[in-house]
């Protein structure tokens, strides 16, 4: 699954208020951190995923976490491969987003 709904309620108490804010915070930060990275130099790009990485580890997107530090990893070191890890972390943060979506309705 894309959201680990145990992992975010441990780190929200089990106070659902709390974990819908941190919930539409991620989103936020996802689309803002997300725009332009195809674009951006690989500097702007490594540190984009490195704040990405830190967010999804808090709420539990497991696949959002390591598809972002790839990104990171190629961003510093293979150049060759960033294209393909940004189009994997795109795909992660709709899955993210898809199961958040979901979460947010059934609440």
């Amino acid at each position: 699954t894309a959201l680990d709904r145990a992992h975010l309620e441990r780190m929200t108490f089990g106070d659902q208020p709390l974990a819908r804010e941190v919930l539409e915070l991620f989103l936020g930060q996802a689309q803002t951190l997300m725009a332009g990275l195809d674009r951006a130099p690989p500097a702007a790009v490594a540190a984009a995923a490195h704040r990405l990485k830190g967010s999804a580890r808090g709420i539990g997107a497991w696949g959002v976490a390591a598809a972002a530090e790839a990104v990171e990893q190629a961003a510093s070191t293979r150049p060759e491969a960033l294209a393909a890890a940004l189009a994997a972390l795109g795909r992660a943060v709709e899955d993210a987003k898809a199961a958040i979506a979901a979460l947010l309705q059934g609440a």
